[in-house]
């Protein structure tokens, strides 16, 4: 990652309008690699039910971010439950999506490593689904690179994932 990139934690009380709007506009960028958000509110939701977040940052512009839920949250994800039922403790990553102009910079691997040393502070695995069907094979290579290994997996009516942990 070069040095006109930066990452920054966020949450609910300290993001602006600004920012929720390009968090969600850069979210529904990149469906359906992420899940759709039906509104602002439905982002502002997940992001009060979220426990680590960094938005990347080129420049002042926000370029990427990364949502994650601990376990005991509300949330009432299928994909979330899946960890849910079967860990006691654990981070879950909720969506990643990096705006396409800036892929291939390092982001995703610098994104990574810092949640891999916040998970590792609480001795944490990390728990994440990509989809399957369609397919995101560029994910799905990236996580298996990164050390992610497949437990699972879910067909649903309109898509399918697989289950990943670290």
């Amino acid at each position: 990652m070069n040095t006109n990139y930066r990452l920054s934690s966020f949450n609910i009380s300290n993001c602006c309008q600004f920012e929720i709007d390009a968090i969600f506009k850069l979210n529904q960028q990149n469906t359906p690699k992420v899940g759709s958000l039906e509104s602002i509110e439905h982002l502002k939701r997940l992001i009060e039910l979220s426990a680590y977040n960094l938005l990347m940052l080129h420049d002042k512009e926000i370029v990427g971010f990364i949502i994650c839920m601990r376990e005991g949250s509300i949330y009432e994800s299928e994909n979330y439950k899946f960890f849910k039922q079967r860990l006691k403790k654990f981070l879950y990553v909720d969506r990643v999506a990096i705006d396409e102009n800036h892929r291939r910079s390092g982001l995703g691997i610098a994104i990574y490593k810092n949640i891999f040393a916040h998970a590792n502070n609480e001795n944490l695995p990390i728990a994440l689904e990509v989809n399957t069907q369609p397919v995101n094979q560029p994910s799905l290579n990236f996580h298996e690179k990164m050390g992610f290994v497949r437990i699972g997996r879910r067909d649903f009516d309109d898509h399918s994932v697989a289950y990943f942990l670290k």
